[in-house]
């Protein structure tokens, strides 16, 4: 099977930053696409950044200028720098993968991490 495993998170004052890590193991023979998204207290989750295999990337308007993903594909792992962090950013982080093929099964899967706390003071 296939695990994401997050590290990085924690407390940091407002205008600080927290790099975010996040990596897959397991019988993968290719991933499509990796992010993270982020849920708040009494919020739904919602899509921070993603990252396609080719570089392609996707922000949230919150995080544009601030927030900057990256891949390591032949390490199957993603990042998430975190610039300029605010209170409202406070939230846990998952990670996910998407498109994931993986060794002696059919189709395509999703995976998500286990989640990361990220809590910014003011």
């Amino acid at each position: 099977q296939v695990q994401l495993v997050e590290s990085g998170g924690g407390l940091v004052q407002a205008g600080g930053s927290l790099r975010l890590s996040c990596a897959a193991s397991g019988s993968i023979l290719s991933i499509n696409s990796m992010g993270w998204y982020r849920q708040a207290p009494g919020k739904q989750r919602e899509l921070v950044a993603t990252i396609t295999g080719g570089g392609s990337t996707n922000y949230a308007d919150s995080v544009k200028g601030r927030f900057a993903i990256s891949r390591d594909n032949a390490k199957n792992t993603v990042y998430l720098q975190m610039n300029s962090l605010q209170p409202e950013d406070t939230a846990v982080y998952y990670c996910n993968a998407g498109g994931v093929r993986v060794r002696n099964m059919m189709g395509s899967y999703h995976y998500w991490g286990q989640g990361t706390q990220v809590t910014v003071s003011s």
